[in-house]
């Protein structure tokens, strides 16, 4: 199931996985699992990742209108 849009949106900043592990402090292996939805950040993490990517973090999540 989809619920982020990580993915996507490092690309619409072209910015890599790699760039944002280490402003996080987290590793490559973790983040490629985010975007690939394997597994979802905490709401805390999407926030610091919000930040970093300077988007509101509503642009980080699927959107669930319409379902």
């Amino acid at each position: 199931m989809r619920l982020n849009r990580i993915k996507l949106v490092l690309v619409e900043k072209e910015k890599s996985g790699k760039d944002l592990a280490k402003h996080l402090g987290k590793t490559e292996t973790t983040v490629s699992r985010w975007s690939r939805n394997e597994i979802q950040p905490t709401l805390q993490m999407l926030y610091k990742i919000s930040v970093f990517l300077k988007v509101d973090i509503r642009e980080l999540l699927v959107s669930t209108a319409g379902q």
